[in-house]
């Protein structure tokens, strides 16, 4: 498998030398099998972040319309997809939470 250059995602394939600032790419079999994982969950956790952003903008855009009901259906919707990326390593818990907790108020004010 080609590595691709670093333009693309700085950890997926390689890193800045401290000293020179070139890239040093993997030479080793393990090093260049862990930049290809690398570069997968990436891709994977990238999908995931977007995800669940796509997933909170709706509630934030409930919200804002100030229809009570569809906001707390979104948020319903929303919270396990939070917690599923707490879990798969994306966000942390208290990340997480913190967002969980502070829509729920907001849809809680809406009454």
């Amino acid at each position: 498998m080609r590595l691709r250059p670093k333009q693309i995602h700085p950890e997926a394939t390689g890193f800045d030398s401290p000293d020179t600032g070139t890239i040093i790419m993997a030479n080793t079999v393990q090093s260049k099998k862990r930049a290809r994982q690398n570069e997968k969950r990436f891709a994977v956790n990238k999908a995931r972040r977007s995800r669940i952003r796509t997933y909170l903008r709706k509630v934030e855009e409930a919200i804002a319309s100030g229809d009570k009901e569809a906001a707390t259906t979104a948020l319903r919707a929303a919270q396990p997809e939070l917690m599923r990326g707490v879990t798969k390593g994306v966000f942390h818990k208290n990340t997480a939470s913190r967002k969980v907790s502070r829509l729920a108020s907001r849809v809680k004010a809406l009454g």
